[in-house]
């Protein structure tokens, strides 16, 4: 039986003046495709603070890893900064296989991530990184 219903997707609102960007679903090579063109429109707005909600994706391979980085490093090259929000133990362990557990600042829920922001001194903070 045919699936109309996408495996993934993206969403953003503004709490308190940071960009809060939800993803959901499978972030995989063809989310990736699909994702990369509204994340680059989103990361070249100068001084964003953004929080990346992955709480809702259900699968993410290195693509989806891939998609994150280069989010991350246009947002930086903007004068932004971002955080994630994930409490899956399978998401951390694969940033540390990858050795991207200290380049991402990691909240396990949403208050925190902007709690954080509250107390934060610029984006070249990295409390919440995980090693």
């Amino acid at each position: 039986m045919y699936d109309d219903q996408p495996a993934f997707g993206a969403s953003r609102r503004s709490v308190a003046g940071t960009t809060v960007v939800e993803l959901w679903g499978e972030l995989d090579v063809l989310a990736a495709a699909g994702l990369s063109p509204f994340l680059d429109a989103l990361a070249r707005v100068a001084d964003s603070d953004f929080i990346i909600d992955l709480r809702p994706v259900t699968f993410i391979d290195c693509s989806g890893l891939s998609l994150l980085c280069r989010f991350r490093m246009h947002a930086l090259e903007n004068g932004g900064r971002i955080r994630i929000v994930s409490a899956d133990p399978s998401f951390t362990r694969l940033l540390r296989l990858t050795r991207l557990g200290r380049v991402f600042e990691i909240h396990p829920d949403l208050a925190s991530a902007l709690a954080r922001h509250a107390d934060d001194a610029g984006p070249g903070a990295t409390n919440g990184a995980i090693a």
